[in-house]
């Protein structure tokens, strides 16, 4: 067996795709529907319904999506948007191209989640938004967020962008808030061949708004109504995705038996701990991460054995230089700062083979068992 094993192997999904993706790209190419073709007014229509959501928009990323979505609510200069401190800085950065002020929490210890009660804390005269991430592809707490917002009358964005496929209590991820952004960068369960995003949305007035600012703020041709941008989603992003979501449900549920054969596995292995599941929500695995004391060392013996692995995140948004004006320090948000030094990511795709994942598995043991005897001696 080749013991090579990448973090995220694009190629094996692509390789049994690309005839039939080959000839969704060629007929684009032969119609000219480059630009927001009746392609992608398909595409739309699958995704919303796939999310449970009455209307659904292409946007050129994940990073666009949050930031429309959040200008379509009417959040901009003066606001404050409340956000989990651990997170991929693009949750933060939609609210500061909105006009917003950053307020990052910190997240709950077991879920790695956003603390719902930090959220309610931090409410101020000034908060327009709360931005729950549904952090590594399990949901947020939804319940106590929407109704911490009913109290306040704020609005929710969903920051969807590891959940295609994440239900809470049942329903799909995307479909709680005021509407919900989400990414179709490559190596997401459903990932696009270069940039995609997704707005989300059943309000009639958030839809209509994120479709004209996505396209120069245009309510029809040469007629602007608002100061937009060019925020399209191409069309044939929009054929390859229209493709693979046929095929999300069946990865996802690759995913989650993987993340079954490791969690098994590893059970008991050194001083390694897991996202704890929150029983309301289901985890499609966007990624595979754990905790240790042993990051650095634990990462140099894997990849000596041929297993690639990834930080998510190894800064949280607070400490990052961009958000320093913030006036942030770090002890303030102890549980972020802790995961971000100590969690690391393992191989997850849905292509992985038990094979591979039990060699990854065993060269972990391999480690902890020569740290154990090192002790011992």
């Amino acid at each position: 067996m080749n013991t090579s094993i990448p973090f995220v192997d694009l190629k094996a999904q692509h390789t049994p795709l690309r005839a039939e993706i080959d000839a969704a790209i060629a007929k684009v190419i032969d119609t000219c529907s480059f630009i927001l073709g009746p392609q992608v007014a398909a595409f739309e229509k699958s995704f919303a319904a796939f999310v449970g959501a009455d209307t659904a928009i292409g946007v050129s990323d994940g990073l666009d999506a949050l930031t429309l979505a959040l200008r379509a609510a009417d959040v901009g200069p003066g606001d404050e948007v409340i956000l989990p401190a651990n997170t991929f800085i693009a949750t933060a950065l939609a609210a500061t191209q909105a006009g917003a002020r950053v307020v990052p929490v910190d997240c709950n210890p077991r879920t790695w989640e956003i603390d719902v009660a930090a959220v309610a804390a931090a409410i101020t005269p000034r908060t327009k938004a709360i931005m729950p991430v549904h952090l590594y592809g399990m949901a947020a707490d939804m319940d106590p967020i929407l109704s911490i917002a009913r109290t306040h009358g704020l609005a929710v964005v969903e920051d969807a962008a590891q959940a295609h496929g994440t239900q809470y209590k049942g329903r799909p991820c995307g479909s709680f808030g005021t509407a919900a952004g989400f990414s179709f960068y490559p190596g997401k369960n459903l990932g696009a061949c270069g940039d995609g995003g997704m707005v989300v949305t059943s309000d009639p007035r958030i839809a209509d708004r994120v479709r004209s600012m996505r396209n120069y703020g245009q309510r029809a041709k040469y007629e602007h109504v608002e100061k937009g941008g060019n925020s399209r989603l191409d069309t044939i992003q929009a054929v390859i995705l229209d493709i693979k979501l046929r095929h999300l449900p069946a990865w996802n549920a690759a995913r989650a038996a993987h993340a079954a054969h490791y969690r098994e596995l590893l059970a008991g292995v050194g001083d390694l701990r897991f996202q704890e599941q929150d029983p309301n929500s289901s985890h499609i695995y966007h990624l595979m991460v754990v905790e240790t004391s042993h990051r650095e060392a634990l990462q140099k013996h894997l990849k000596a054995d041929g297993v690639d692995t990834g930080i998510h995140y190894p800064n949280p948004v607070h400490l990052q230089q961009a958000y320093l004006d913030l006036g942030y320090r770090k002890g303030s948000f102890p549980v972020s700062e802790r995961l971000a030094g100590r969690i690391f990511s393992l191989p997850m795709f849905a292509e992985l083979t038990e094979q591979q994942i039990e060699h990854a598995c065993n060269s972990v043991k391999s480690y902890f068992a020569a740290v154990g005897s090192a002790r011992a001696a």
